[in-house]
Formats: structure tokens, sequence, C-alpha cells
């Protein structure tokens, strides 16, 4: 694959849901995307060929973001294929059956936050090492996907997946005082409830259907209204917005 001139994206959990419509509106405003998948390869290498069908620049790429080695060795392989990144958006992130704190237990803690924060971590830090004009980057952005459970806390079903996302925002607004000086800006995106398979994959497949009446705009989210407002955080016209945790949530 030959390097281009276009921006270039990574996207962590690509292939479904919030991370697929990233990668499509991606691509079409000319980035050169990575599709990170864990298990869903045949979605992630569909989504790639499609656009690569259009015209576009987009690989799959295969890694566990809990996993140090993978996620150095990702890194790696997006710098063979496409060139330095630009800009990464943490997005990859698992939630697990409804609980109660009283019923969690130790395997199931270490799981959630591998994935949805020490991923974001370990991707934060290879991006910032090849971004920050400290170690002769050219700068980039960082948009960290969280949600609004990180303040609402969810109790009695996933208080475990909202402590994961009050760490993301925490990162989100360290990491951006940390590294403003050095061209990088970080961001997080929060969405509502969207309408995707992660609350089937959680148990609850009616979740979507049930919550949107009780949504203040009186419906649930889309995934690409998701991906509208990190596509606009990701641009220039963001360029005087960093540390900021935005809602996208129906008033949620």
């Amino acid at each position: 694959m030959s390097r281009g001139r276009k921006p270039i994206l990574l996207v962590t959990g690509g292939a479904r849901g919030i991370g697929a419509a990233i990668v499509r509106l991606a691509a079409k405003a000319g980035y050169a995307v990575a599709i990170n998948y864990l298990h869903a390869a045949n979605e992630a290498h569909a989504l790639a060929q499609s656009i690569q069908q259009q015209g576009g620049l987009a690989f799959a790429i295969q890694a566990d973001v809990s996993n140090e080695e993978d996620v150095v060795k990702m890194f790696k392989e997006v710098d063979q294929h496409l060139g330095t990144i630009t800009a990464l958006v943490n997005n990859a992130g698992i939630v697990d059956q409804k609980a109660r704190v009283s019923e969690m237990h130790l395997d199931r803690l270490q799981k959630m936050f591998a994935t949805n924060v020490f991923g974001s971590f370990l991707c934060s830090r290879e991006a910032v090492l090849r971004m920050s004009t400290q170690s002769g980057g050219h700068g980039g952005v960082i948009v960290n996907i969280s949600s609004i459970a990180s303040r609402l806390g969810s109790p009695g079903q996933y208080v475990d997946y909202a402590a994961s996302k009050a760490a993301i925002d925490t990162l989100t607004t360290g990491l951006a005082k940390e590294v403003a000086s050095e061209g990088i800006r970080v961001n997080a995106i929060s969405p509502g409830i969207i309408d995707t398979e992660i609350h089937a994959s959680g148990g609850e497949p009616d979740r979507v259907k049930e919550a949107g009446p009780m949504i203040p705009i009186g419906r649930v989210g889309t995934a690409e209204e998701v991906a509208n407002a990190v596509l606009w955080v990701l641009s220039d016209k963001a360029s005087y917005v960093t540390g900021a945790c935005i809602d996208v949530s129906g008033g949620r």
C-alpha cells in the first residue's frame, strides 16, 4: 500500500457500531484510515474493501488494545502501511452483563479496565510518541470515546463500565494539558444511548426501544451522529478545542 499525503487516522474498535461510522465518515473526509478490530475480522476487512472501492485508502488490522505488545505492533504496522498517524480515536470498549457491584468479580473488573482504560492509555502513549513536536512529530489529535455513564454512574447496571469511562474523562483532561504545548489536542466525546449492538452484548437487546421515550429529545442517537461530532473535533474547525468532553446524548 503506497503512502499518501492524506491525514492518517487510527480507529480502535473500528469494525462495527460507532467505530465503523467514524471510519466511513473519516474516509469520505479524506483520511487514510487504519481499522482496528479484535474479533470482527469479516466486518473490518469488508469495511476496508468498501472504502478502497470508492477510491479511499484503508486497511484492517487485528490487535487487542489491552495487550501492550499488540498495541506496539499495531502502531508499527500503521507506520509501515500508511505512515505516521496524525489522528487517533480511542473507541474500543466493552460492557458486561447487567449486575450490581456486590455481584461483580475481579476477572470482570480487570477485563473491563484493561480494555476500556489501559487500552486507551497504551494507544495514546504510542500516538503521542509519534505526534509530539518534542519528539520530532508534527502534532495531531486524539479523541477518546467516553460515555455520559461516567457522570450518571449506571447504578444496578454497569457501575464498572461507568467508572471506566470516568477514567477516560480524567485521561482526556490530564493528557490534553500535558501535551497542549506539543501540538497535540485531546478531547472526548460522550455518547448517550446510541443504537448499536453493544446493548445486546450487555444482555439488554431491547434497551434502545425502551429508552427512547425517556430521553429529553425523545429518541436514542445514531452512530452517525456520534461520528459527526468526532470528525468535527478532529478537524481544524476545532483548532482551539482541547481538554473538552462533549456530550452527544439527546439531553440525557
